[in-house]
């Protein structure tokens, strides 16, 4: 996230990072695995004189670019993965001594599932694919040019269900870090009096988005999702906005198996009723709440939801949690594949709880408080923590007067 940098940044630092930890086990019979190690290595930009109001208020600000390497300990099955992050550093808990780090960005894994060569690996099914890491680091020793650092944290890796399967890559590491700075700090830092007045302003937006997903192993096409959303709410200091919105989605992969009349929903099956109107059928509606931070042109935004309503997920549930399983077939049935219980609690919690994790990109500075701007949006969308789609959006805010 070099894009918080501006002329009057003094200080900058490279920082070299030895990571050391765990590869999660995404699956039931995942290949075994040693040891993970992963070497990172970050420039940034602490941001000690600037002009603009996110860097005043939060204070020693660092944002910059991550490239990485990691080896998941099995070369074979697992392979490797490269990494490049955009990402953001600020202090915690009011100490100079913690730091959280968040980066998001994408990374390429050399090895991926083969139903014949790796059917064990259900992690990912691309080389390309979604890269985001959060770490608290806390500083062992500081000197003028060197802080030694140490972190714990941990890495998410997946296609945001563009191709199954996509279980993901989970990691949970340890770190040892050197902050080596190659310029000194400006004495010019910005005292208390020296910071803007604090405002609030509303806001209302919307915006339209395009994603793609695929609904199973089964039916494994790429088929389009369709988003209309809209917001409301408040920005604090001109760099934190919170609010409540509503969504509603259109998934092509429910609308044609719905259309096509596939096995779970034909006349006399469980799911016979979706078929009565496929279009309404294929929507999602929810309601959620956000918090984005602003930073100049860009935004990074969390949102967590609602699903009110998805009738559709029971099918996808049902084709995909037995997916995985081994056999597939149930031999005392008689032949039929096996298939998720819609009846389990954490369907049920499954199935309603949703989330967003984005990075836009506004056509005018947000520290300019303008009244009507627009952006553009890459999202990586979940139900509870498991991706759901990937996403492209554009949008519209309109902010109304602040008052201190």
């Amino acid at each position: 996230m070099s894009f918080g940098q501006e002329a009057d940044s003094k200080l900058f630092s490279v920082t070299p990072e030895l990571l050391f930890g765990i590869t999660g086990e995404p699956n039931t019979n995942f290949p075994d695995r040693g040891l993970q190690k992963q070497v990172f290595l970050s420039f940034g930009w602490l941001h000690t004189t600037h002009t603009d109001t996110w860097a005043n208020y939060l204070k020693d600000t660092k944002t910059g670019l991550s490239i990485g390497y990691a080896n998941l300990g099995n070369k074979t099955h697992l392979g490797s993965i490269f990494s490049i992050q955009p990402f953001i550093e600020f202090k915690a808990f009011k100490s100079e001594d913690f730091t959280i780090h968040v980066g998001t960005g994408a990374s390429y894994i050399t090895k991926k599932y083969g139903s014949v060569t790796n059917e064990f690996n259900r992690a990912v099914s691309t080389n390309f694919n979604w890269s985001f890491r959060i770490f608290m680091y806390y500083s062992l020793q500081k000197y003028e040019a060197i802080n030694w650092r140490v972190g714990i944290g941990c890495n998410h890796n997946s296609n945001g269900h563009a191709k199954l399967p996509n279980q993901g890559y989970n990691s949970f590491l340890l770190s040892l870090g050197a902050e080596i700075n190659t310029s000194k700090p400006s004495s010019k830092n910005f005292t208390s009096a020296e910071l803007p007045t604090k405002t609030v302003s509303k806001f209302f937006s919307f915006r339209t988005g395009y994603g793609q997903n695929v609904l199973s192993e089964a039916f494994g096409a790429k088929k389009s999702v369709y988003t209309l959303s809209g917001d409301y709410g408040k920005i604090y200091n001109t760099i934190l906005k919170l609010g409540i919105g509503t969504y509603v989605r259109f998934y092509q992969t429910y609308y044609d198996y719905i259309s096509n009349n596939e096995s779970l929903v034909q006349n006399g099956r469980e799911f016979s009723d979706l078929s009565s109107n496929a279009f309404t059928n294929a929507l999602n509606i929810g309601i959620t709440i956000k918090g984005e931070l602003l930073l100049n042109h860009f935004g990074i935004e969390l949102q967590g939801g609602i699903n009110l309503y998805k009738p559709a997920y029971k099918v996808d549930w049902r084709i995909n949690k037995g997916w995985g399983d081994v056999p597939k077939i149930i031999p005392e049935s008689g032949g039929s594949f096996r298939l998720g219980n819609i009846n389990e609690d954490y369907y049920k919690i499954k199935r309603s709880i949703s989330a967003r994790l984005g990075l836009k990109y506004y056509l005018i500075n947000t520290n300019k408080t303008p009244a009507n701007n627009i952006f553009i949006g890459a999202y990586i969308n979940s139900n509870l923590g498991q991706a759901d789609f990937s996403e492209l959006a554009i949008g519209y805010v309109k902010t109304f007067a602040s008052k201190k």
